[in-house]
């Protein structure tokens, strides 16, 4: 079972930064994609950036190119997403998830492109 464990949420205000971490248990970390999903109340769960298992190739969700930075380190077994110039609009509860393959791909924005998934970290941006 791999469990997967998100931290550095908080509560900042428009156009600062968080970096949000997730750390993965078990050995095979560098084998799998892994992505950044969040969820607005109210709303679906929404695609935000996925990277793959080596982290030479990452891909973004069309609104958050640019101000949201995905990364990893395979030797701490943790991915990260750094957020710049926060809106009020990225306010959700923040998921990170274990792809079932190595490689992104258009795909890596399905949510049934992962099969564990973390319990998730609040991120509250304040206007």
């Amino acid at each position: 079972q791999v469990q997967l464990v998100e931290s550095g949420g908080g509560l900042v205000q428009a156009g600062d930064s968080l970096r949000l971490s997730c750390v993965a248990s078990g050995r095979t970390f560098s084998s799998y994609a892994m992505g950044w999903f969040r969820q607005a109340p109210g709303k679906e769960r929404e695609f935000v950036a996925a990277i793959n298992g080596f982290g030479t190739s990452t891909r973004y969700a069309e609104s958050m190119k640019g101000p949201f930075t995905i990364s990893r380190d395979n030797a701490k077994n943790t991915v990260y997403l750094q957020m710049n110039s926060l809106k009020p609009e990225d306010t959700a509860v923040y998921y990170c998830a274990r792809g079932r393959r190595e490689f992104t791909s258009p795909n890596s924005k399905a949510p049934e492109e992962y099969d564990y998934w973390g319990q998730g970290t609040q991120v509250t941006v304040s206007s």
